[in-house]
């Protein structure tokens, strides 16, 4: 056990000014690499727990927490499916839907996209699309009949759509003839414009009411799926199995864990690789202090000789160095959680600003998934840094400490 006396021994070796400045500058430089590598190791898991989140919140809200489909192609009994589903006490909503490829055209322009037909009366409910998403229009100005549809805000910009515009829509569903296959066309209205923020889904997707898409892929009464959305994400699994139950074949019930399941998986690896390569940077700089005690224990044998004659046991010397190289680990790490903390939370300031001073783009919209820099805190993370900074600058400090407790009293002070 640590005693008063080999606590407040070290601690004056600690604040000691060294006759070796050398021994100082590694006991500095110690200290500050583990300042940076827990610094720095709080700030990634932070913005990491940050994008996961804005990930998961970004794609769900167009994707689905839970989806009805059917084996093989379309629903025809939805409705029954659909009035199960809405049953269940954890679901907040359902919405039918039609999901298709197609082609859309304006002009010169021609590009790929996914077509989507949606119930605006319904959509909402399990939709974030509504109303902070959307830039110009809104879900209500699809009208049945009517063909009205909206963009992604990246693909009207790549066709130079406007709202009003004109777009014509080529299904891959068309008609038989003697001549050979020839896809449908339809003329529809730009009615609204969304911004998701996420450039996979606005520079591809496109909505319309579910009738007009029935109608141009041919799908009279049918629909793809119905779309779930739940009070509880997480809970998913659960109802997916509840609902698998209930209904049973020819349906087909889905959630979002399974549908996205390696993309949340990458990211789950990806930060436990990021862990363990930050934690690196923390072993280096907290076994740099070894370094500095064995150089310690060098420079102060006459102390510890005249220490173990005046009765010191080996044990409390060994204690005096530890105590040491813990000081500098606590230091180095209080100091790097602080720094840490204060960055995670002002994360969403300091990089526009940073952005702003260089004139630089770190995340390009039409490159990253997500152009800013989102960050969630976890207090968890926090101290399993902390802890693990803390373990191994203790884990440092045994072989010297341990060193100084073999000192030999006559053999130290043989030339003093």
């Amino acid at each position: 056990m640590i005693r008063p006396l080999e606590l407040q021994i070290g601690l004056r070796y600690t604040r000691a000014k060294r006759r070796n400045h050398f021994i100082s500058f590694i006991s500095l430089t110690s200290m500050f690499g583990i300042v940076l590598g827990v610094w720095a190791l709080i700030t990634v898991l932070s913005i990491m727990n940050g994008f996961e989140g804005e990930l998961r919140d970004r794609i769900l809200g167009v994707a689905s927490h839970v989806t009805i489909s059917a084996q093989g192609g379309s629903l025809e009994n939805w409705r029954t499916a659909n009035e199960v589903a809405a049953s269940h006490p954890n679901v907040e909503g359902a919405s039918p839907y039609i999901l298709g490829q197609g082609l859309l055209r304006k002009g010169r322009a021609t590009t790929g996209g996914l077509l989507r037909g949606i119930d605006p009366v319904s959509e909402p409910q399990v939709s974030d699309l509504i109303p902070n998403k959307m830039v110009e229009g809104s879900f209500a100005d699809l009208v049945p009949g009517e063909f009205g549809i909206i963009l992604g805000q990246d693909l009207a910009w790549r066709l130079d759509a406007e709202l009003g515009a004109k777009v014509t829509v080529i299904a891959p569903k068309g008609n038989v003839t003697p001549a050979g296959f020839l896809p449908k066309f339809k003329r529809f209205t730009v009615v609204g414009i969304f911004d998701l923020g996420m450039y996979e889904y606005d520079s591809a997707l496109s909505l319309m009411h579910i009738d007009d898409l029935a109608a141009l892929f041919k799908m009279k009464g049918e629909v793809s799926g119905v779309r779930l959305k739940l009070n509880d994400v997480y809970r998913s699994q659960t109802v997916r199995k509840e609902l698998a139950s209930a209904l049973g074949p020819p349906f087909v019930v889905s959630d979002w864990t399974r549908e996205h399941s390696n993309f949340f998986r990458a990211l789950k690896v990806e930060k436990r690789v990021m862990f363990i390569i930050l934690m690196l940077i923390i072993s280096v700089a907290a076994f740099n202090i070894v370094s500095t005690l064995v150089m310690m224990v060098i420079d102060k044998q006459a102390d510890i000789a005249i220490l173990r004659t005046l009765g010191l046991s080996p044990g409390s010397v060994m204690s005096v160095f530890i105590i040491q190289g813990v000081i500098i680990g606590i230091i180095g790490t209080l100091v790097g959680a602080v720094l840490g903390v204060l960055t995670a939370l002002n994360i969403e300031t300091l990089v526009p600003a940073f952005e702003r001073l260089f004139g630089i783009e770190f995340f390009p919209d039409d490159v990253y998934v997500i152009s800013d820099f989102p960050a969630k805190l976890d207090w968890t993370d926090v101290t399993k840094v902390t802890l693990a900074s803390l373990a191994m600058a203790l884990i440092a400090t045994i072989y010297p400490a341990w060193r100084a407790s073999k000192t030999h009293p006559a053999e130290a002070l043989r030339y003093e």
